[in-house]
This record gives C-alpha cells, sequence and structure tokens, in this order.
C-alpha cells in the first residue's frame, strides 16, 4: 500500500483545508444562438502560488483513488479521453471535459457538507472527493448515467475540514449541482446557470428573491416629499448589488450579470464573453488578508477558465498570463496519446506586445 506523501497531504488542506478561508470560485454558463454551451469559472487561493496543470487523460488509463490511508482506494479505468485543469495534483481534478462533452468541476461548500465516514473496509469503492471529478469524467457521457452510478461508490474526504460540491453539465445546456450532506447526495437542477460555494445551492437560489428589484438599465425618476430624485449614473438600476466576495453576494452578480448578457453569434463569441463577465470577480490579493503579510501574488484568482462542451476546447487564462490559452480535444487522439500533465504557464510572466508606431 504506498502511503500519502506529506507534500501531498499538506496540498490537500491547502486546497480544501480549514485554513482555506481564501476561496471564492464563481462559476457561469451561457449559450450562443448556434448552440454552442459554455461553462466558466474561476478559481482562487490566496495564500500562495497554487500549482496548476492542464492534464492528459487517454482512453484505457487505470486510475486509482487516494485515501485518506493511502493509494488504495477505487481503481477504474477510463472508458473517455479527458482533458483537466487540476490543482496541487494531476488527479485532482478542478474543472474539465471528456471527448462526449460531458463537464465537471468543484467548487469548495465548508460548513454545509458532508460526506460518509471512511471506512477502511470499503477501500474497493472509496473515492476521495478531489478525485470526484476526474472518476465521472472519465466513466461516463451524460448525468443521467453519473446519477445512477454515484451509489457504488462511497466518496470520502481526503481531510477532515474539506468539503467541495460540484457542476456537471452536457453539451444540451443541462446543468446538475451535486452536493453531499450527511454523506447523502442531492442533484438539483441549475436552470440559473451559476455556481458559487456555500451555503446550499437552493439556500442561494432563494436568497435571489431579496434582489427582486435590481434590474438592467437606469432607474427612473422619482420624487420624494417634494424632492425630484434621478440617477446619478448609468446602471442605476442595478443599485444596490452586494459588491463584496462572499459567497452569497457572489451568486448574486454572477446571476444577474449572465441573466443580462446579450446572446452572442458562436460559441468562441460566448467564451470571450464568459471571461469578460469573470474579471468582475478577479479578487485583489489585498482584501483576502486583514493585515501585512500579503503573498507575493497578483491575484488571489490564480485562473479562469471556460469550457466549450459542444465544441469540445477548453480556454484557460491565468493571473501571471492573461492570454488565452485552448486546448481542443478533437485534435487528441485519445487512443494514443499519454498520460501526462503539464503546467498551466510555462513562465509565470504576461506577454507585452510593443506597438511600434509608423513614421
Amino acid at each position: 500500500m504506498m502511503k500519502m506523501t506529506k507534500n501531498l497531504l499538506l496540498g490537500v488542506v491547502a486546497v480544501c483545508g480549514s485554513t482555506f478561508q481564501a476561496v471564492a470560485c464563481t462559476g457561469i454558463s451561457l449559450t450562443s444562438r448556434d448552440g454552442s454551451y459554455v461553462q466558466a469559472r474561476t478559481i482562487e487561493w490566496a495564500r500562495g502560488v497554487l500549482q496548476s496543470e492542464y492534464v492528459i487523460i487517454p482512453r484505457g488509463q487505470q486510475l486509482t483513488s487516494f485515501t485518506p490511508t493511502g493509494v488504495n482506494g477505487l481503481t477504474f479505468t477510463a472508458k473517455y479521453g479527458v482533458v483537466g485543469l487540476a490543482v496541487v495534483q494531476k488527479e485532482f481534478i478542478a474543472e474539465g471535459i471528456n471527448e462526449a462533452g460531458l463537464s465537471a468541476g468543484l467548487f469548495f461548500f465548508p460548513h454545509y457538507g458532508g460526506y460518509e465516514t471512511y471506512d477502511a473496509a470499503q477501500n474497493q469503492r472509496t473515492l476521495a472527493d478531489l478525485q470526484v471529478t476526474e472518476w465521472l469524467l472519465s466513466q461516463f457521457s451524460t448525468i443521467d448515467e453519473v446519477k445512477a452510478a454515484l451509489s457504488s461508490v462511497r466518496v470520502v474526504g481526503l481531510e477532515n475540514t474539506a468539503v467541495v460540491h460540484w457542476r456537471i453539465g452536457e453539451p444540451s445546456g443541462r446543468q446538475v449541482v451535486l452536493e453531499i450532506v450527511g454523506g447523502v447526495p442531492h442533484f438539483y437542477e441549475n436552470t440559473v446557470g451559476v455556481l458559487t460555494n456555500a451555503p446550499g445551492f437552493e439556500w442561494q437560489l432563494t436568497n435571489l428573491n431579496n434582489y427582486v428589484n435590481l434590474h438592467p438599465g437606469d432607474a427612473s425618476m422619482q420624487k420624494l416629499s417634494g424632492i425630484t430624485l434621478q440617477p446619478t449614473g448609468g446602471n442605476s438600476g442595478f443599485l444596490g448589488i452586494p459588491g463584496d466576495a462572499t459567497p452569497p453576494s457572489r451568486f448574486v452578480r454572477a446571476a444577474f450579470y449572465r441573466g443580462t448578457a446579450p446572446q452572442r453569434a458562436t460559441g468562441f463569441d460566448t467564451v470571450q464573453q464568459c471571461f469578460h463577465l469573470l474579471n468582475n470577480f478577479d479578487i485583489p490579493i489585498g482584501i483576502e488578508h486583514s493585515q501585512g503579510d500579503i503573498p507575493d501574488i497578483p491575484s488571489a484568482t490564480q485562473w479562469t477558465s471556460a469550457i466549450d462542451l459542444t465544441n469540445r476546447k477548453v480556454y484557460y487564462k491565468t493571473a501571471y498570463n492573461n492570454s488565452i490559452r485552448c486546448i481542443d480535444l478533437k485534435a487528441i487522439d485519445f487512443s494514443k496519446v499519454k498520460y501526462q500533465s503539464q503546467p498551466l504557464d510555462k513562465i509565470q510572466e504576461q506577454p507585452v506586445e510593443m506597438v511600434k508606431i509608423p513614421r
């Protein structure tokens, strides 16, 4: 039995542990006029550089889940080729898609979720929470297949205080949220197309009712006790929308930004729109720390991705390089490609194009 290394355990705590207060992942989804469906998200970590890689899993690759006692959990063979964006280790895919078009990602879900208690006697069907995305992308082509198969595994946490929930989508535009509470899985149809962190998804939907007054454009002029009140600038219809970085506030902002976004013509147009919308959720590193001791990183938002499920393309940019990069699944032969992972940034430096001024 392989034991988990000390670095891996520290990495798990970094990603999902009780000290991981600076997590603020925001997810949105949009459909273009040509029917292309895109799921996009940010991923945050404000304590330092979050090791992030893209991962290629070929068909036929044998994979094994970690457990709290080692690399001795569920073993499974990839039925579908996968491209994922992973954190800390290549096994921990935070966002990805398979060649069938199924996409999934994990979002931190502290204090509200809870898995089954780890039982070493059931290691053969034990699946680490940080590997659920790897498992379902390598095994299934539809949401219904995932729902039918989930009872065959026991999802456990690698770190006691860590809990995540998941967003799963199909090229059809159907999206569900999976939350495990008290060891019991719950699937929610996500028609609002947004996900953040805690509290639970149903609570977030109810909370939207507190902002029933918001609307795009400008508020109308009002008279109050003989005083004429009029907007002082554009977009006054959104006056009162929460601007902080807490999960409920980000959920509200994301829902209204998504709900008012004009539909674009193509999948690529929609990918670009998703990046523009999610720019509003970049978190400056300074606001994540009460006083001093700020890590030397450019942003708490470490990377942003947009996955075109219809056209099978993964796009991403990072805090170090805002140039958008793309991995096209259709250009990969998943029967021959090697299982591999590569850093999202070869060089953590923003390229700058110098403008040549004509004489």
